[in-house]
Parts: structure tokens; sequence; C-alpha cells
């Protein structure tokens, strides 16, 4: 499964990409508004730090302006996906992207029916926002499960891209699930790499060395 950074901080998108882990990014305004600057330096700055997915969001609602934005998003950098929400209008710029090469993210995505019109629009990932699902007392895994059973049945290109990770129990379940990629704010990223046991067993060895007596120099 692909990992993705959920994150419009270039400082975690660095420390993130250190650790050799991160396949993408993926951002939103209420991320980018955080940093205070304008989007499309952000994005071609994460562009250069990660040789991957860089999902950078529209902020329009109709077709003609969706798709006037997020022609001017696909300039920045060749990796860059135009993120467009799930409604009438931008699956209607989704067809018309998908015909012109430029990838998409279909977001805001919160039922397997709207994933499925996704598909057939020609979304390259569709988001599903589990965390979202969960707080409105759905099962926001059963949603992930059910949008890649129904792309195999059919032979959708179309990715699952599991968002609105909240823990890494979603993460594994993402996988088990066959979720293509996952995209996870830097604080779950860290956490996953974190376990009590590890904590102890290290905790462990270095005392155990400090016994070992170092081996004395050799008298020529």
């Amino acid at each position: 499964m692909k990992v993705f950074i959920d994150s419009g901080d270039i400082a975690e998108i660095r420390e993130a990409q250190s650790m050799g882990v991160i396949d993408g990014v993926t951002t939103n305004p209420s991320l980018l508004a955080k940093g205070g600057r304008p989007t499309k330096q952000v994005i071609a700055e994460i562009c250069e730090v990660v040789d991957g997915p860089v999902s950078a969001e529209v902020v329009a609602v109709e077709r003609d302006a969706i798709l006037r934005e997020g022609r001017e998003l696909a300039k920045i950098h060749r990796n860059v996906v135009v993120k467009v929400p799930l409604i009438d209008e931008g699956l209607k710029a989704v067809r018309i992207f998908a015909a012109e090469g430029i990838k998409t993210n279909v977001t805001l995505c919160f039922s397997a029916a709207q994933a499925l019109l996704a598909a057939k629009a020609g979304a390259t990932y569709i988001s599903p926002f589990v965390g979202r699902v969960d707080d409105a007392a759905g099962d926001g895994m059963e949603l992930v499960l059910q949008i890649v059973t129904i792309y195999r049945n059919y032979g959708f290109p179309t990715q699952v891209l599991t968002a609105s990770v909240r823990h890494p129990v979603h993460f594994v379940q993402a996988a088990l699930a066959g979720s293509h990629a996952a995209t996870l704010p830097f604080k779950v990223i860290k956490q996953l790499t974190r376990h009590p046991l590890t904590d102890v067993g290290l905790a462990q060895f270095l005392a155990d060395a400090k016994k070992i007596p170092e081996m004395a120099p050799r008298t020529p």
C-alpha cells in the first residue's frame, strides 16, 4: 500500500520523506491556509521534495471554473494531481480532465455509490473519508472494503486512497482491505513506528551493551 502524507507543512513533509516511507502528498485548502503562503508556491516546493503524486485541490464548484483552476494547478509540475470535490459539477470536470490526461483525486467521498460514479467518470484516485464516516456513526473501513470490491469486480483502474485516517488501526485496516494508498497526518505516521515493546527492548539492549567490556588495544 502506498503511503501519502496529508500535510501542507514543508518541514513535516521533509521529515517524513527522510524516513523513506512516503510515496506522495495530499493537501487541501485548510492545510495550506495554516502556512499563509500562496498555494502554487507551496505545491511547487512540495513537488521538489517528494517525487510522487501531489494532490492540489480546486476551490471552484462549477465545471468550467474547476477546469480552469485544475489546468493551472496541473501546469505546476508533472506530479500534480488535481483534487476535485465529489459533486455533479466535479464529475463533469473529472471526465474532461481524464480525456486531457490530467490526473484527478476525487475527494469527500462518503458512499460506495459515489465512488462508483467517480470511477466511471475517470478518476485517478478516490478518497473515502473513513474518520468522518466513523464520526457520523458509520463504518469507514467497511466503506473502503466496499469500494475496493466494486472496483475489482468491474476492473476500474481508479485507485482507492483511504483518507481522514485518525490512528494506526485505520492504517492497518486499510491495507487489509486492499486500499491502494492511505494518506496520513504526520502525527499518525510517527505513531506507526512506535510500540511499547520496542521501547522496552531497546532500553534493555542499550543497558546490556554498557556491560560489555571494551576490547583492550593490542600491543604491537
